[in-house]
């Protein structure tokens, strides 16, 4: 196919960019070359940032950037970079922050205009044509005739850029107690929607990192009102639109307050995270409905987002074609009446009661989004069938659906590898395999380890941040170390099989030496090799993926543990005084890092299984919902502190330690979990 333009951008590998790279736009890819030549010629930078599966990114694009009487206007005044947000998160984070200072608000496409050397003086999100070829004329005329004016407020705008990126000293060196914990989890609480689960809002997002911990503090504390909003909120997720019931999986957001219409797109990294977070919410319920999300979500990674090296691909675009030709938001996924009584014939009157298809379940335009308002148990009372009958007529009627919906046209692909997105999937695979049993997910978790081994480590033992089609060309970020070594702490955990643990070990002391801040005592987002604009981002806050530092801070404090070192257990501690203080006034932003803080302040166990029946016994251990502790073990010992020197002939014994002091070690499995659990509650 021949195009009538073509751009810089088809040397890149970025679907995202390759998108626009016959935009008649002459779009260049973010680079310190294009950026001295923005100097050289004094021209302003169009620095537009989006994503593959972004809708109003897509939209932008038709309207704008294939646009040649707009492309005029944006090569003659600028030098115009386009930016994949995530290939290059750290330049993201940057203008992500200056327009909020700027707007108030953010989200993509993010449109900023900068200085020659970077320093942005305007910004917006998604723009339409004519008031886009406006602004531009504006902002150039500005430029070029008041430059004075636009260098002294970009200058004081970069000043506020770096300063919202300061970390406070702290004002005590002493973690906050349990009582400010709970008075932080009571404030947080007036946020909670305890009716649909979520936020008292609209749209919804998910935030299974801030549920992950809630989760754990409910069953630590054994905090009923807690527990009953983290089960409400997973429940009617599994139950709306936002969950995919015939294919499987978790779309980004519900733009609604009951969780059913979707941003339709489909993330890798929320799905790994959720997988993670149901796992484990089955472990402590034994709620069946989480374990079939847990199953049928891994099922759709497997089948859309997996590579056959078992690397995971980025997501899924929120468009696709309708009956129309025409490219839609959520075509993919929607169904209409006459659709749906055609397919499932005398069926569809039970189908329908099970999933709304009524006022309750209509989205738009005579389409249908699925979504749940009731349980199996109560549906089959009120249809007068048995659960049974009930369960294997909807699993019937999804196949059928599935084998239609399979005949459209499938939503794009994202397919290029994120080191830091595949440490979450990995993450939850091994959570997967922990808590259902499941050898697949292991084997699953074992290859994509594999991979992540031989394909995305350079030479010197550090981390690529993304591969396509064989190559790799970003330099790993923080983002990127923290979820592995987390994922490989994880995967350790389950087959107690020690290379998997020393590869995490050695990225942590990689970043101890390339990433970490001795002022703030806390991990720049890129190493000291790379060069950065106005600032080097420290990443502080949780977000819908729990922040870099966060997770940081608890593989420190995990790795502590289980290699018997202060200095490891110090240097978390000194990151969670960093920000204890902003946790205890906003902790809906910190929740990942609250983990660290109940760590600290209840009973954290590691829990040592030496002997020939280690494996069996862990498994039984690791079956139970046991956030308070670590695992580890050998067949005889092993290189581990904990593992030396405890090995008794003939025998498997269960050690239950604290910070390396065990008490006398017992030979069941059920009371190695009366130990566990009997400071359950403090």
């Amino acid at each position: 196919m021949t195009h009538k333009h073509t751009n810089a951008l088809i040397k890149e590998s970025s679907p995202y960019l390759l998108q626009h790279a016959h935009n008649p736009v002459n779009w260049e890819a973010w680079s310190n070359t294009v950026l001295t030549r923005a100097k050289e010629e004094n021209k302003p930078i169009l620095i537009s940032i989006g994503y593959a599966a972004c809708h109003w990114c897509h939209v932008m694009e038709k309207e704008c950037f294939e646009d040649a009487e707009v492309a005029a206007v944006m090569n003659a005044h600028f030098i115009c970079i386009k930016i994949d947000r995530e290939e290059r998160p750290d330049v993201d984070h940057i203008y992500m922050d200056a327009l909020q200072m700027m707007t108030g608000s953010g989200g993509w496409p993010l449109n900023i205009i900068a200085l020659p050397n970077g320093k942005p003086f305007w910004g917006a999100t998604y723009v339409q044509k004519e008031q886009w070829i406006q602004a531009l004329g504006q902002l150039a005329g500005l430029y070029n005739n008041q430059s004075g004016k636009v260098i002294e407020y970009a200058n004081k705008l970069a000043q506020g850029i770096v300063a919202i990126n300061l970390v406070e000293t702290p004002t005590t060196q002493t973690v906050l107690g349990l009582d400010q914990l709970h008075t932080s989890v009571q404030k947080w609480a007036g946020y909670f929607d305890t009716f649909m689960g979520g936020y008292k809002r609209a749209p919804k997002f998910m935030m299974p990192g801030n549920l992950d911990f809630l989760l754990h503090y409910g069953t630590r504390q054994q905090h009923t009102v807690v527990l009953d909003y983290v089960n409400t909120t997973l429940t009617k997720m599994a139950y709306g639109g936002i969950f995919d019931h015939v294919g499987g999986g978790f779309s980004r957001y519900a733009v609604d307050t009951k969780w059913h219409i979707p941003h339709f797109e489909k993330m890798l990294y929320d799905n790994g995270l959720l997988i993670s977070l149901y796992a484990k919410a089955y472990a402590a319920t034994k709620n069946e409905l989480y374990k079939r999300v847990v199953e049928s979500t891994i099922a759709f990674v497997e089948a859309e987002l997996m590579s056959p090296e078992v690397a995971f691909y980025s997501s899924l675009d929120a468009d696709s074609l309708n009956t129309e030709g025409t490219s839609e938001e959520g075509a993919y996924y929607v169904w209409t009446v006459e659709e749906l009584t055609t397919a499932l014939g005398e069926d569809f009157e039970t189908f329908k009661a099970y999933y709304n298809i009524n006022s309750y379940g209509h989205w738009e335009h005579h389409n249908y989004v699925l979504i749940r308002d009731a349980s199996d148990a109560e549906i089959a009372k009120r249809l007068a069938l048995s659960e049974a009958d009930l369960y294997t007529r909807i699993t019937q009627n999804l196949a059928t659906l599935k084998q239609i919906r399979d005949q459209r046209t499938r939503p794009a692909l994202d397919d290029k590898i994120l080191t830091s997105w595949n440490g979450l999937m990995l993450k939850g695979l091994t959570d997967a395999y922990r808590y259902l049993g499941n050898a697949h997910y292991l084997s699953l978790a074992r290859q994509n380890a594999s991979f992540l081994l031989n394909s995305m480590v350079q030479k010197d033992g550090s981390l690529w941040h993304n591969h396509k089609n064989g190559k790799s060309s970003i330099t790993g970020y923080l983002e990127d170390y923290a979820s592995c070594i987390d994922a490989f702490i994880g995967l350790y955990e389950v087959t107690l099989e020690e290379q998997w643990l020393q590869q995490a070990k050695d990225w942590t002391d990689y970043c101890l030496l390339q990433f970490r801040d001795p002022k703030s005592k806390l991990f720049f987002f890129t190493p000291k090799t790379d060069a950065y604009v106005i600032r080097r981002t420290i990443e502080k806050a949780d977000n819908v993926i729990p922040g870099s530092n966060s997770i940081m801070a608890n593989n420190l404090f995990k790795l502590g543990h289980l290699y018997a070192t202060k200095n490891y257990s110090n240097i978390a501690k000194e990151m969670l005084l960093a920000v204890q203080e902003n946790m205890s006034e906003r902790p809906e932003n910190y929740g990942h890092w609250m983990h660290l803080w109940l760590h600290i302040n209840t009973p954290f166990y590691e829990v040592a299984v030496i002997g020939s029946e280690y494996l069996q016994k862990l498994k039984a251990l690791q079956f139970h919902y046991l956030p308070n502790s670590l695992f580890c073990g050998a067949k005889k010992e092993g290189q581990l502190p904990l593992l030396q020197n405890r090995s008794q002939s003939g025998k498997t014994p269960i050690y239950i330690c604290e910070e390396g002091s065990c008490k006398l070690p017992v030979a069941d499995v059920q009371a190695a979990l009366t130990q566990i659990q009997a400071s359950a509650k403090d």
